[in-house]
């Protein structure tokens, strides 16, 4: 039987999101005992449980209350819940994008043939892991083609004279490129999100979540923000503020005693290109740092 004061999580136990997983967990001060003879595996600093299982098993995990979250492709939501209209938002809940595993469900073709638009795929023989989503999009586009499932290397399928095209996720596209394959048509993008299930969580349990959701949110906010500092003239102050591309007003502080130089410190939530250090400084700011930021809790 579950413990009802523990929150279990589903999580790839191998993969492309396994890793960065594990990595965002660390980042939000959680530690585990990870064991490869064990299922779960206990975080002693936090009342969570990871439980390691294949990607495709998270959705119905969390669906079944086997696992109250879990952390999973949109691929395989769309995947597994496709064919179920309306069925995701009762069993399975996004709580919030992770910002990794970032991939698009593509369709590619040999390199020689033409391809113009979808209606270039009528009568032909399309290999995919993803049967629901390629004939989905196939009505969409009122295309008649033969769906033939495979579990695993697509790209290699036109190569053995199986079929004429895939439907397959694309990262780089250097797999693609390596079997003499190009992209054509792009179906849907995809990145790892956290789920949680739909049943009724206990009041501990909600508890829990909100805590872990706050230092989720703490961790995806410092990935994408940059704590910059400079010194400037007083009188450059309005041209600074213009270009600061931050969540809030900067900190100025006065350096030395005659008022005329400050220190400008601010939280950016944007990439700081040098466009913006070279604008800064145009601006009349010098000793430019930017800096990375652990943690962000508004």
């Amino acid at each position: 039987m579950k413990d009802d004061t523990r929150l279990r999580i589903a999580i790839q136990k191998s993969g492309r999101l396994a890793e960065k997983s594990i990595s965002l967990f660390t980042k939000c001060g959680l530690d585990f005992d990870l064991r490869k003879d064990r299922l779960l595996h206990v975080s002693p600093d936090f009342p969570i449980d990871l439980m390691l299982v294949r990607d495709d098993d998270i959705p119905e995990y969390v669906t079944d209350g086997v696992c109250d979250l879990g952390i999973v492709g949109e691929n395989v939501i769309q995947e597994k819940f496709l064919s179920q209209p309306g069925a995701d938002a009762q069993r399975i809940q996004t709580l919030i994008n992770l910002g990794f595993g970032t991939c698009r469900l593509s369709i590619a073709v040999p390199d020689g043939f033409e391809y113009e638009s979808p209606r270039s795929l009528e009568g032909l023989k399309i290999a995919t892991s993803y049967p629901t989503c390629l004939q989905k999009f196939l009505l969409n586009e009122g295309v008649k083609a033969q769906i033939l499932e495979l579990s695993g290397s697509v790209e290699i399928a036109p190569s053995l004279k199986i079929a004429d095209a895939i439907c397959d996720l694309v990262s780089t596209g250097a797999t693609l490129q390596s079997n003499g394959l190009r992209e054509v048509t792009r179906i849907f993008t995809s990145q790892a999100c956290l789920v949680r299930t739909g049943k009724v969580l206990s009041p501990q349990k909600m508890v829990l979540v909100e805590r872990l959701m706050q230092r989720i949110n703490g961790v995806l906010k410092a990935g994408r923000s940059k704590y910059i500092m400079m010194n400037a003239l007083q009188s450059s102050l309005p041209r600074i503020r213009a270009i600061l591309p931050g969540m809030e007003e900067p900190s100025v502080m006065p350096l030395g005693t005659d008022g005329q130089r400050v220190a400008v410190h601010a939280v950016a939530s944007e990439d700081v290109f040098w466009e913006t250090i070279e604008n800064l400084k145009a601006a009349g700011a010098s000793s430019i740092l930017v800096l990375p930021i652990e943690k962000v809790i508004s």
